[in-house]
């Protein structure tokens, strides 16, 4: 079997379709009849509705129909379905599809107009009157813990939905006979993803069959085929789901929304195709967001500065509903130890509503906060005893002899946590020799000639990769001798195609050209999960290799009866099946495709299933666990706290590499949205709940201008828990690199500055910490 394409840097199949603006996006969708949708949302946070009045709306031009929950009641005016239901949360905290009688964050649907265009549907929305009881406000979480604070929802005795805690061996133990123990607190504040396409769905009923079909820009298709079949007391296959090209997810597209249910519903009140396409303005106030939390730590640490135990609290601002459960509290939860073996740890998370916008992942999810926290700890130490850096880390690091390793961890599901393979301490000293670390003292000496501040930074990282339960995929070979895959994994811009296409091409011998894959439609595969947790290349690459290795399998056992020859002889190449060593010996697979399509009258061979195809699922029964280190150096200008980072260096393993240059292209997106977290993204609310940054003039997204050159080098130390060996690459970038770029800041600001523990970090603030420091 050939293997010339795994681990190739072959050209991404699906980009001449792509750049050249022939892809297809929920926008393009366009059928016979269809009416545009526009949401009428909540302006104040938290207030209960007293009279929706759509009289005037209803009379303006191109207005077909204006809906409220009461409108739409035949279809169950109730919350929507829990994503992720947990033990904790007795009951589900999601909200309906439009809201009734009370709402809770600025941006929540309270009616939807349907109209010919959406101009006119947005203008009718002017023309609804709108009557709504102001309610006190809760914006912030660490308020929100407060036995007297305002509730987020009126109904509930407590802002506290849950608390998880977890704990690894005698912690107090471990802090009583500890050479050093220090405190800190963090704050992680809030941004969003800002996909490239916002988020869109059409909706269309067939009369004939009572069928619903929807198009949506979703990472999780088959999670919206499932809730919406529950709502709506539906079999799931009267419900077809489709995700066409989708550009960019990044973690909120994995959500089922309400505006998906809200459309349909309409559609199906109304009898014709409804499209809603979300606007900028929208994305900034009602697709989810993250990363606000508040951590109170203390570290124990030996006399030699190695890391034996944390412990500590935590605040997470859930938002105002809960509709992924308490996914991304626990997988920061999850996230400790991080590379670092501590003898102990105990650490609790208070999960709190606010009225702000629900919180779900956004890349990373909860590790980017995990190991923000745990490498400023590693930097505490280092600054309080005046040991290296990479020293304190070297010493505290996993060992690659500790192999597979029990951290001591919970995964959500409860499973222990435990890491596959790797060397920590290999790539960590890595990203220091390519970065040249030893060279760094003479350019901090040549930057300060110039009047400059240069830092040097470092931070390194683990990531559960691979999660389960399953991903599945079918490989079918054509009797025109084409490959078709097909899978449930859908893509927002990854290269799935791709990279799903090379395992297939090799488990087959052809050539990539002869492979297509299709996903991401329910009426083409039955079952998928999501594309999240960088978890598609370990389940829905190794779903392929299953199903390729199936195929192969067949094709060889009907070669073998055709050839004459033992099917140990015979190999796959060249979209043949041929005789070791005897090349004229051959059958195509398009040869052997046409026969087990079957010809009236003509039988197939005995004991052999017709079609020359079969499925594969992998189930991830347990994590791959990918992992890295980067290091960067940014230059400040005292006067105006401009910050440029002028370097910056990763290195990473996430297992056998499909496609280098996909895996690049992952990594290096994820290190711009992580220094996008360290310096510039910070969504602001006022003490009303008012988001104050809901443009991009205000939110600062960082552009290519803002973004250094970013050097990437592998380690491969394959998985040994899945058949392809890899781990995933979608987040590793994320994860670490605010880490990284602020402790390239606080390295730059000298031994005396104030510790930073906060990101993102504004150039007013640098400004306001080197003043401290000249005083």
């Amino acid at each position: 079997m050939s293997t010339r394409y795994f681990g190739a840097a072959v050209p991404r199949l699906e980009d001449p379709r792509l750049l050249t603006g022939k892809g297809t996006y929920v926008d393009d969708i366009v059928l016979p009849g269809m009416l545009h949708a526009a949401f009428l949302r909540s302006s104040v946070a938290h207030g209960r509705i007293r009279r929706v009045d759509a009289t005037a709306a209803l009379s303006m031009p191109g207005v077909r129909a204006v809906y409220t929950m009461a409108d739409l009641g035949g279809f169950g005016a109730r919350p929507m379905p829990a994503m992720a239901p947990h033990p904790l949360l007795k009951t589900p905290i999601t909200c309906s599809p439009l809201a009734s009688d009370e709402v809770c964050y600025v941006g929540e649907a309270i009616a939807m107009v349907l109209a010919d265009s959406r101009a006119e549907a947005e203008d009718a929305l002017g023309a609804i009157e709108l009557d709504i009881e102001h309610l006190p406000v809760v914006a912030d979480a660490r308020q929100g813990v407060a036995a007297g604070a305002p509730r987020a929802h009126s109904g509930r005795d407590s802002n506290v939905i849950a608390t998880l805690r977890g704990s690894h061996g005698d912690v107090d133990a471990v802090f009583a006979a500890a050479a050093h123990r220090f405190s800190e607190t963090f704050e992680i504040h809030r941004g969003g993803c800002h996909s490239m396409e916002c988020r869109g769905v059409v909706a269309a009923p067939e009369p004939r069959s009572g069928e619903l079909s929807l198009w949506t820009s979703s990472q999780s298709p088959y999670m919206v085929r499932r809730h919406l079949a529950t709502y709506l007391g539906r079999d799931e296959a009267d419900i077809r789901v489709t995700a066409p090209d989708v550009g960019g997810g990044f973690g909120p597209k994995a959500n089922v929304y309400p505006e998906e249910f809200a459309v349909a519903l309409a559609a199906l009140a109304c009898g014709h195709p409804v499209k809603w396409i979300e606007d900028r303005q929208e994305h900034f106030l009602a697709t989810t967001q993250q990363r606000d939390q508040f951590w109170s730590l203390e570290v124990a640490c030996d006399a030699a500065g190695r890391m034996l135990g944390v412990r500590g609290r935590c605040i997470h601002d859930n938002g105002a509903y809960a509709p992924y459960g308490l996914i991304l509290p626990a997988t920061a939860l999850a996230s400790f130890p991080g590379p670092y073996a501590l003898a102990a740890f105990d650490l609790s998370i208070d999960v709190v509503l606010t009225n702000l916008v629900p919180t779900s992942p956004v890349r990373g999810a909860g590790r980017p906060n995990a190991a923000f926290v745990l490498e400023r700890l590693a930097d505490t130490i280092a600054r309080r005893l005046n040991l290296p850096r990479e020293e304190v880390r070297r010493r505290s690091f996993v060992r690659a002899e500790q192999m597979p390793y029990v951290t001591g961890g919970k995964m959500r599901d409860g499973s222990p946590v435990a890491y596959d393979s790797g060397d920590y301490a290999k790539a960590l000293s890595l990203v220091l020799e390519k970065i040249d670390a030893a060279g760094f003292a003479r350019r901090r000496a040549e930057a300060a000639a110039r009047g400059r501040l240069l830092g040097f930074g470092l931070a390194s990282c683990v990531e559960d990769t691979g999660l389960g339960p399953f991903e599945g995929a079918s490989v079918r070979v054509t009797p025109a001798g084409k490959v078709v895959v097909t899978t449930g994994a859908a893509s927002q811009g990854q290269g799935h195609a791709t990279t799903l296409a090379q395992i297939a091409a090799d488990a087959l011998g052809v050539d990539l050209s002869q492979v297509t894959v299709k996903a991401a439609d329910s009426r083409v595969f039955p079952l998928g999960i999501s594309t999240i947790a960088s978890r598609v290349a370990v389940t829905a690459g190794s779903s392929v290799e299953i199903a390729a290795r199936k195929v192969r399998d067949k094709a060889i056992k009907i070669a073998a009866h055709m050839l004459e020859a033992g099917e140990h002889d015979l190999e796959l190449e060249n979209g043949q099946v041929r005789v070791v060593g005897v090349p004229d010996m051959n059958v195509a697979l398009s040869t052997i495709a046409r026969i087990l399509s079957g010809s009236a009258g003509v039988p197939i061979p005995a004991g052999v299933e017709p079609d020359l195809a079969a499925t594969g699922y992998f189930e991830a029964n347990q994590l791959a666990f990918a992992y890295g280190s980067q290091a960067c150096e940014v230059e400040i200008d005292p006067e105006t706290g401009d910050c440029r980072i002028t370097r910056y260096v990763v290195a990473h393993d996430c297992g056998r590499l499909i496609n280098p240059m996909i895996v690049d292209g992952q990594i290096r997106g994820g290190v711009v949205h992580g220094i996008g977290n360290a310096l510039f993204e910070h969504m602001r609310h006022d003490e009303a709940g008012q988001p104050l940054t809901a443009t991009f003039a205000d939110y600062l997204l960082p552009g290519a201008a803002e973004m250094p050159d970013i050097e990437i080098h592998h380690i491969e130390t394959p998985s040994p828990r899945n058949p392809i060996g890899a781990k995933g690459a979608g987040e590793g970038g994320t994860i670490p690199a605010a880490a990284c770029v602020i402790s390239a800041i606080q390295d730059a600001l000298g031994p005396t500055a104030p510790f930073v523990t906060m990101h993102p970090v504004s150039p007013e603030q640098i400004v306001e910490w080197i003043d401290q420091t000249r005083k």
